[in-house]
């Protein structure tokens, strides 16, 4: 991987103040493939033991700008990145530690397609979702 790649996991996404808020953290960062870990805390619950929907759903924002980073070099100019739509499938409650693993699908000069399955620290598939991701770059005159 590229160090501006990592730069950009490590520091901008991960390090934000929101994925710092919530506890993000990176289990594993690879070309075009990325692991998020989030620790349960009681203060991230909508009822006590479940964790809120807009918490995972932001762990999986994070997951797919990330694995949207993974691919940066160089050459690629970028000045920053949004995603431009996210959708997401909750399939089970999300009661312990989780782990997000988000997965380039394709990618373009300025477009990102990611999928991201989030699981519990057992196995047990909590959700999926589709990110699609915009790269900024410096425009060249």
């Amino acid at each position: 991987m590229h160090p501006l790649a990592r730069t950009w996991i490590d520091d901008v996404l991960a390090g934000s103040p929101v994925a710092r808020s919530l506890g993000i953290e990176v289990l594993d960062a690879r070309p075009e493939e990325v692991r998020l870990g989030l620790a349960f805390r009681d203060d991230l619950t909508t009822v006590p033991g479940v964790l809120h929907g807009g918490v995972i759903a932001t762990v999986m924002d994070v997951a797919g700008a990330a694995a949207s980073a993974s691919g940066l070099t160089d050459r690629d100019d970028a000045t920053g990145g949004a995603t431009t739509q996210l959708d997401i499938s909750y399939v089970s409650a999300g009661t312990g530690d989780l782990v997000a693993t988000a997965t380039v699908l394709d990618r373009t000069r300025s477009t990102t397609h990611s999928h991201v399955v989030v699981r519990g620290a057992d196995g047990r598939l909590v959700a999926t979702a589709q990110v699609t991701s915009r790269i900024f770059r410096r425009s060249r005159a």
